[in-house]
């Protein structure tokens, strides 16, 4: 397996496509970074050149990919919640954020259902 960003992409996959396994790289991101490069995205990651991993791993270099991205976006979680604005009291109820109806959906963000004694009336 290569290793880009400490990540291991999968080998057997295109170079364009395995790009993406790396958070914070995309479809449109990893074409440009290949274009970059200079690296035909049709490629297979196994039959790479050593300078041409070389060649992508010098592109995501520039790019805040993984652990910054993530601490990142942490980052921004924590201060919406520390402001005490409406997004940063919905992260922190574990509702969802994005004005989504909460009244028969929201399973994913609430967890499992808890059942409410003498619902019915």
């Amino acid at each position: 397996m290569a290793r880009i960003a400490g990540v291991d992409i999968p080998r057997d996959k295109h170079v364009e496509i395995s790009l993406t396994y790396i958070f914070g790289i995309g479809r449109p991101t990893a074409k440009k970074i290949l274009a970059q490069a200079g690296v035909d995205g049709s490629k297979r990651v196994r039959d790479l050149t050593e300078d041409e991993l070389a060649a992508i791993r010098r592109e995501v270099t520039g790019l805040k990919v993984e652990g910054d991205l993530r601490r990142e976006y942490a980052m921004n979680i924590k201060r919406l919640m520390e402001i005490g604005c409406y997004r940063g009291i919905r992260h922190r109820k574990g509702l969802p954020v994005r004005g989504q109806n909460t009244r028969c959906n929201a399973r994913t963000r609430k967890g499992k259902a808890k059942t409410v004694a003498n619902k019915k009336k």
